[in-house]
């Protein structure tokens, strides 16, 4: 894996990172929108999935 696809990777995950953790706040401050342990694993597993596509290239 050369190094700037290690650096798209690294991107991502922190990018990725912020907006879900965006989102589990909003619907931790939210309730009635849903619940935050959901949408947080959510994007565990939107995540997971980008990474794997990246990584098996």
């Amino acid at each position: 894996m050369s190094t700037l696809v290690q650096l798209v990777a690294l991107l991502l995950v922190l990018v990725t990172t912020i907006v879900f953790g965006g989102l589990t706040y909003l619907v931790h401050r939210h309730p009635a929108w849903g619940k935050p342990l959901t949408v947080g694993l959510t994007g565990v597993g939107v995540l997971a999935t980008v990474m794997a596509a990246i990584v098996s290239r």
